[in-house]
């Protein structure tokens, strides 16, 4: 009975996870909070924010803003309704599209780079130099092990 108990017990300790999740999880409802004063959605802002001036091949926007292709797809259509984007074949790439923003996109991602360099300032002033690069450090640990870790390694049965 004493090992239920102490098995149950690291599930109250905070892990290196559940602390990314909660913290991301905060920092996700203030960005979206935010962005519906501007009619916006943080999905929206952060894709404004991803978008070269000279325009993104869409292909690459999805990584790199860590979505699956249905609802970049999603995502993109609710844009250029909006009159957010346009879209455009690639000049290199004819099997391409390359996403441009409209002059009122360009007015909403500099909304939305306001507020990210803001809530980054706030918290650049909460804390020093030092506990910064730790941040980092920390954060970069995390991201190399997680690239790299695999708890289970295959085996291939032979018979």
């Amino acid at each position: 009975m004493h090992s239920i108990f102490y098995t149950f017990d690291w599930m109250r300790q905070e892990t290196f996870d559940s602390v990314l999740r909660s913290t991301w999880n905060l920092v996700s409802k203030m960005y979206n909070k935010e962005a519906t004063k501007f009619d916006s959605t943080m999905a929206m802002g952060f894709a404004l924010l991803s978008i070269d001036a000279e325009g993104t091949p869409s292909t690459t926007l999805g990584p790199k803003m860590g979505m699956e292709p249905t609802s970049l797809s999603r995502l993109l259509n609710a844009m250029e309704e909006r009159e957010l984007i346009y879209r455009s074949k690639n000049p290199n790439d004819g099997r391409s599209i390359l996403i441009h923003l409209t002059p009122f996109g360009k007015e909403k991602r500099d909304d939305s780079k306001a507020v990210v360099l803001h809530f980054n300032k706030v918290i650049e002033n909460a804390l020093s130099p030092e506990k910064i690069a730790v941040y980092f450090e920390v954060m970069n640990c995390i991201k190399e092990n997680a690239q790299n870790f695999e708890h289970f390694t295959p085996t291939l049965k032979t018979q």
